[in-house]
């Protein structure tokens, strides 16, 4: 018996399909790709222009009660930068400035400190406040990016043996001791009272005036601190009236000390009135008057007078618009400073920039000026300033 099988039909192949592939050719697509990719890569490398600029961030308070003298200080720094981009730049190239704003906060000059440096920045100038310039220089020191500030004080600044780390101002110990000198060498005084905003800055120098004055065998009698966003002050002066104090020292920044001042005359307190240079800006004279009677500041000495100042004062006005601030020409200077040596040094390299502004001395605005080992001032003089027809004036009879 034969078995009959039904007959199978054989699939006629279609030419047009698509057929299987073995697997040497499946491969091909992937290594294709990844060729193409390599190349695209070598390609991509070959055309990308190295940087053309050299980034610096500008960093300080822009905006706050704080904003005004931060603004005109960085203000400063642009005009010095803008100068020696009309020059050619720097090691050929032109200056890229990065200007942030650290409102006066320390946590948001940490914040900014570490967007510059992402930012690829080489050096900053700022910040001007000692509470934010202190935690944010641990950023720069960490990335190795120099910095210089042009009004931070306090003395830690340097203090932290960070080698990259400069300062184109005085420290509060050398300022400290001349407002105590002043108060207990010229106007004999042996009791004063002591009111400061509680910050870096603020405790700092009056933590200075008041550990120099009871040196000389003085007394602070009131010592208190105020928080910087209190506006009223007549409990501290009710304090004060009833110290015996024969002065009273104020620590902190303008925007607290003209209300204060404008305060205790109004509660019949007329002794003498003293502050540093935190309210060494024209915002302080125009809320207390043209001429008060037993104000007084410390600063560093009047420069106003030189031909490069004057120049610099004409400069900025016609570029900004309003007369410079009390720290513009201290922005201007440090900006010259710091590319200057990068000029010198033939690099950006901190260690080696910073190398060169401490090998020798440097002519800026403010005069001859040579940086320490710890990248202070050698020299910075402060002297008395009082206030005269809306002007701040050097008291007579100071060096």
């Amino acid at each position: 018996m034969i078995a009959l099988w039904p007959k199978r039909k054989r699939k006629r192949l279609d030419p047009t399909a698509a057929r299987p592939l073995d697997k040497t050719v499946r491969k091909l697509p992937f290594f294709l790709g990844l060729g193409v990719v390599a190349l695209a890569a070598v390609f991509l490398a070959g055309c990308q222009k190295k940087a053309d600029t050299i980034k610096i961030g500008l960093a300080g308070a822009q905006t706050g009660s704080d904003g005004q003298i931060g603004v005109s200080m960085l203000n400063g720094s642009k005009i010095a930068i803008e100068e020696w981009n009309a020059k050619g730049g720097v090691l050929g190239k032109q200056i890229e400035t990065i200007a942030l704003d650290d409102e006066a906060k320390g946590d948001k000059a940490v914040t900014i400190a570490q967007s510059l440096v992402d930012d690829g920045v080489v050096a900053v100038i700022g910040h001007f406040n000692s509470s934010c310039t202190i935690p944010a220089s641990r950023i720069y020191n960490a990335a190795k990016v120099l910095e210089i500030t042009p009004g931070s004080t306090n003395p830690l600044y340097t203090e932290q043996g960070f080698p990259d780390a400069f300062r184109i101002c005085g420290r509060d110990d050398q300022q400290g001791s001349a407002a105590a000198a002043f108060l207990h060498d010229q106007m004999h005084f042996n009791k004063i009272a002591i009111l400061d905003d509680k910050t870096t800055y603020g405790q700092g120098i009056a933590d200075e005036i008041k550990k120099t004055f009871e040196s000389k065998g003085g007394q602070a009698v009131v010592y208190q601190g105020i928080g910087k966003d209190d506006s009223d002050y007549r409990a501290n002066i009710d304090v004060v009236k009833g110290s015996g104090a024969e002065a009273l020292v104020w620590g902190g920044m303008y925007a607290q000390a003209g209300p204060l001042f404008v305060q205790l005359r109004q509660s019949g307190v007329t002794i003498p009135f003293i502050s540093d240079d935190g309210a060494f800006d024209q915002a302080f004279i125009d809320t207390i008057g043209a001429n008060p009677p037993n104000v007084y500041l410390t600063f560093a000495q009047d420069y106003s007078g030189l031909p490069a100042a004057q120049d610099f004062a004409k400069k900025y006005e016609a570029r900004f618009g309003q007369k410079e601030g009390a720290y513009s020409v201290y922005g201007y200077d440090a900006a010259n400073v710091i590319l200057t040596a990068m000029q010198e040094a033939g690099t950006t390299d901190a260690d080696k920039v910073s190398a060169v502004l401490k090998s020798h001395p440097f002519d800026t605005i403010l005069g001859k000026i040579e940086f320490d080992s710890k990248g202070d001032l050698k020299e910075a003089d402060y002297v008395i300033w009082t206030i005269k027809d809306g002007k701040f004036v050097v008291l007579p009879g100071n060096p």
